[in-house]
Formats: structure tokens, sequence, C-alpha cells
């Protein structure tokens, strides 16, 4: 599973740069929860939670069925 959820991070990752910030992959539990770090813009960002929950966790559930929550570390 975690080589799909890094493909998918790999797809995310453009636009969250765009922005003037990155995504990085931490691990992949066997229990499907996803650790990721924000890093430059989206680690000081107002908004990086509703990022978080609502475009990268959104798009991993239904890129990777498995994955049951996506969570910063």
């Amino acid at each position: 599973m975690k080589a799909e959820v890094e493909k998918v991070i790999k797809e995310i990752q453009p636009s969250i740069r765009a922005d003037g910030g990155d995504i990085e992959l931490i691990d992949v539990t066997e229990d499907g929860v996803v650790k990721v770090r924000l890093k430059g813009a989206c680690a000081t960002c107002p908004f990086s939670m509703m990022t978080l929950q609502f475009g990268v966790e959104r798009y991993l559930k239904a890129r990777v069925p498995q994955v049951k929550k996506v969570v910063l570390v």
C-alpha cells in the first residue's frame, strides 16, 4: 500500500508546490493511516488542515481505498 500512496502523493505535489508548499510522506501504517508532513508555505498556512482533509485525504481515499485517515506529523 505504501507504494500506491507514494505514487498518489507525487500526483498531488505539483498542486501544492504551485502555492509555495510541499508534502512529504512519512509513513503508512498497517491500519491505513497515512502520516505526512507539510512544508514550505503549507507548514504555516491557516488553511493547511482544510487542504489536508478536503484535498489530500479525499484524493488519497479515492485512489487508494485502504487509506482510512491522513494525519500531520
